[in-house]
């Protein structure tokens, strides 16, 4: 890969008079994407206390492996959520189409990974992005995206049995988080203003596609209130990673021998603490689904 190009994917040409057959292009399109990105964030490496190439970080049920699986196996749903979307309105009925596809993903995610959770959140992050990108009329622009996936997001899903039972959902009221329904309602902020543009600018001065990707993974922990860091814990934990993602990137990011010394100082601390920065993970992986899918 040329290192100052991103991995875009290539949108297929519709067919004059085949609508049909246009939309599922559309939507395999989609869903190719959202696999992809899931399987780079995975790959990326050193991410601090995350699964990746090295091994499992904190994550003692998962390995890289199980992650690449799980990705493969959501590639079907999340085509269903954008053919589910392309005729729709960012309303209750799609909302709750969406999230019925999504516990199918979930689903055969724990298939895939013997009862790990690997993507749940990913899942609920990319297949309101998805399911925005694909809505009728939507521009190729992230901010319209993020707008149409907030404006799913704020309508409630009748069809959960307790949409506050997750982890990340009880530390959220624990702590006054936001959460990852807080992220979508709001519109992804930390995607939007801080992962993309990140990624993107450091891409356009001649980062490796590794570096820019984890300053984009830095950026989003330097500012999220991280569920997953204080799950695993508490403020401590969430303040460490904060803390020590803005020194990464204050000393010139990953690319810098400073900052990549900072990165492995982050990431020991991190594993000390047993504590993983998922949620961020999470929204890595949304941004470089928009990244692929949006122009800018």
């Amino acid at each position: 890969m040329n290192p100052s190009t991103s991995a875009r994917a290539v949108r297929p040409a519709p067919m004059p008079g085949d609508e049909p057959a246009a939309r599922r292009d559309q939507a395999q399109w989609l869903a190719d994407a959202a696999v992809r990105a899931l399987r780079d964030e995975a790959r990326l490496s050193p991410k601090p206390a995350l699964v990746d190439a090295r091994g499992s970080g904190a994550h003692r049920d998962l390995d890289l492996a199980r992650m690449l699986r799980s990705a493969s196996a959501l590639r079907r749903p999340f085509a269903e959520m954008a053919l589910a979307a392309q005729q729709a309105s960012p309303d209750a009925r799609l909302r709750e189409r969406l999230a019925h596809i999504g516990r199918v993903a979930e689903q055969r995610m724990l298939l895939a990974t013997q009862g790990s959770n690997a993507h749940r959140g990913a899942i609920w992050a990319l297949g309101l992005l998805l399911g925005a990108r694909a809505l009728p009329g939507v521009r190729a622009s992230a901010a319209e995206v993020c707008a149409g996936a907030a404006h799913i997001a704020r309508h409630p899903d009748r069809g959960h049995p307790d949409p506050g039972a997750s982890h990340g959902a009880r530390a959220a009221r624990v702590y006054g988080a936001a959460g990852a329904r807080g992220q979508a309602c709001a519109g992804f902020p930390q995607v939007l203003r801080r992962g993309l543009p990140m990624l993107r600018g450091r891409r356009a001065a001649g980062a490796c596609a590794e570096h820019a990707r984890l300053d984009a993974l830095l950026a989003i922990m330097a500012e999220l209130d991280d569920t997953c860091l204080l799950h695993r814990g508490g403020e401590p934990a969430l303040r460490a990673a904060q803390t020590g993602a803005a020194r990464v990137l204050e000393l010139g990011g990953a690319a810098t021998p400073h900052g990549y010394a900072a990165l492995l100082e982050l990431d020991a601390e991190l594993l000390a603490r047993n504590a993983s920065p998922g949620g961020s993970a999470d929204l890595l992986s949304a941004t470089l689904f928009l990244d692929a899918v949006t122009d800018g």
